[in-house]
């Protein structure tokens, strides 16, 4: 395999960035906002999980008298 020079190593990583299509800011926030709002509903949902559990071992073990 041939080596790469540096001055063509920066050449192939040029061109691959220019075919990089980023998003736009709108794309950005509305990602940003669904990742929040899917970080709040999973949060809910584990806390009503872990409140469920915990009920249930209290009512098993007779701790919640």
């Amino acid at each position: 395999m041939p080596r790469t020079t540096p001055g063509q190593y920066i050449r192939q990583v040029r061109q691959e960035m220019a075919k990089v299509t980023w998003p736009s800011r709108k794309e950005t926030t509305i990602s940003t906002t669904m990742v929040f709002v899917m970080v709040f509903l999973a949060a809910l949902f584990f806390l009503f999980v872990d409140f469920v559990l915990a009920e249930g071992v209290q009512f098993i073990f007779g701790l919640g008298v």
